[in-house]
């Protein structure tokens, strides 16, 4: 039996994701009153700008104070999707105050003081919910904090912004610089008219620590992600990473260690097999992959933002939360039972591509390889190409030096076995202090094998 007293919701923005889902909850209202056992009513819209023309959203709706509408008191479930730090936190916790529930898709917020708000929505008995705060539409957050909570993730590799992919297939598939794949995706809307936010990791460091928080059942903040963006690939890199059978992506990367004692979470721009799963993802589109031990390897993967994909997971979190509303009940709150620490950057075990300018002269590969011996990183191939060599003409050379030349610049590829980022770090800097080094052109992290 349907419950005739409507669920009353508030807005809290209402832009792109903010229009979609009021169009949404106006257009199919019959359905979700059907799924959640009672009518929804949007009982008002907090906006900066109310004399902004918006189609399809109800004028008398819409106010500018947004404090007042989430302290009605009577509403039943906030919906937030303006975004940042401030006044968003306040206001979030405020409708727990009042027995609001929330369903946000802030990963912003989310990243930076989860913990705090997961604790304020227990104290109150209310949800928090936050499906849309990582890869869109892709079903994701639930999955892991619910189909898979009795097994044990071990590693979440995903891309998980669709600006940086779009760019980084944009130069695999062209041949296209940074800066010309940047333009186009400006061009045509994924990218914003300041892309740090994508370009430098911070948008895809906030997803990766709420994943790693979710996967492996620790607090993990954003300031626990070590970051690092794409500005610096170049057109080389992605030459040389399809000479290797490769392709470069942006990863968010969360691991458990092997003893099961700490974990990583990480971003940064990485080859991986184009045999790999993640390897054939286009355009602006997210995945994420997923390794358990019971499920094994699942491939999460679809439209990563835009107003109707992210509409479509805030949608799905407020049924869920209206539903244990007339259940008088609260979903999945944080769990954070393990308290694993974050192992540094350091720890992460991994291989590296690395790109030498070197003095084309007998003896450098062998000072070379010295140096990887004296740090204990294994070498695993190498790429000798004079500078006067076409991009199409490397020739492969054996670490005793068989291959070098005299005279000129070289450039020299090596690509290690699995060790320790800080044994890999230090090797660098020691191949930077060599004589016959002249500069590293390129050095780039080698995943998912």
């Amino acid at each position: 039996m349907m419950r005739t007293r409507p669920l009353k919701v508030a807005l809290l923005g209402c832009g792109v994701v903010g229009s979609e889902v009021t169009r949404i909850i106006t257009t199919q209202a019959d359905d979700l009153a059907a799924r959640i056992g009672a009518p929804i009513e949007l009982a008002g819209i907090a906006v900066r700008r109310p004399n902004k023309v918006r189609d399809g959203v109800p004028a008398e709706l819409l106010t500018t104070d947004a404090t007042a509408l989430v302290k009605r008191g009577d509403i039943d479930v906030v919906v937030e999707v303006i975004g940042g730090i401030e006044p968003v936190r306040t206001l979030i916790t405020t409708a727990f105050e009042h027995g609001a529930s929330v369903v946000s898709a802030n990963k912003a917020l989310l990243a930076a003081d989860g913990a705090s708000l997961h604790a304020k929505a227990l104290e109150h008995n209310v949800d928090l919910y936050y499906e849309a705060a990582v890869a869109g539409a892709i079903p994701l957050i639930r999955p892991l904090r619910e189909s898979l909570a009795g097994d044990r993730v071990n590693r979440v590799l995903g891309i998980v912004n669709g600006t940086t992919n779009f760019i980084l297939d944009k130069m695999d598939s062209t041949g296209a610089g940074y800066s010309e794949a940047l333009d186009e995706a400006t061009a045509l809307g994924y990218a914003e008219a300041d892309p740090t936010a994508d370009v430098e990791g911070f948008d895809a460091a906030a997803k990766a620590a709420i994943l790693a928080g979710i996967a492996f059942h620790t607090r993990v903040t954003i300031d626990d992600v070590h970051r690092e963006g794409l500005t610096e690939v170049t057109a080389a890199d992605i030459a040389s990473a399809r000479r290797m059978g490769c392709t470069v992506k942006m990863l968010a990367i969360c691991e458990r260690s092997r003893d099961g004692r700490s974990v990583t979470a990480r971003v940064h721009p990485a080859m991986i097999p184009l045999s790999h799963p993640l390897a054939s993802v286009r355009e602006a589109y997210n995945a994420v992959f997923v390794e358990a031990e019971a499920a094994g390897r699942l491939m999460f993967y679809g439209p990563g933002a835009g107003g109707a994909p992210t509409a479509s997971a805030v949608l799905g979190d407020l049924v869920a939360a209206c539903r244990n509303k007339l259940a008088t009940t609260t979903g999945a709150g944080e769990s954070a039972y393990t308290r694993l620490p974050v192992s540094p950057m350091g720890d992460v075990v991994t291989r590296y591509h690395i790109n030498l300018d070197v003095a084309d002269k007998p003896g450098v590969l062998a000072q070379v390889a010295t140096v990887f011996a004296e740090h204990d990183v294994s070498i695993g191939t190498v790429r000798q190409q004079g500078r006067n060599q076409g991009s199409g003409d490397d020739a492969a050379v054996e670490q005793s030096g068989a291959g070098e030349r005299d005279g000129g610049e070289a450039s020299l590829v090596v690509v290690t076995h699995r060790a320790t980022d800080a044994a890999l770090s230090a090797t660098v800097a020691s191949l930077r202090e060599l004589d016959t080094v002249r500069g590293v052109a390129s050095i780039m992290r080698v995943e998912g094998e």
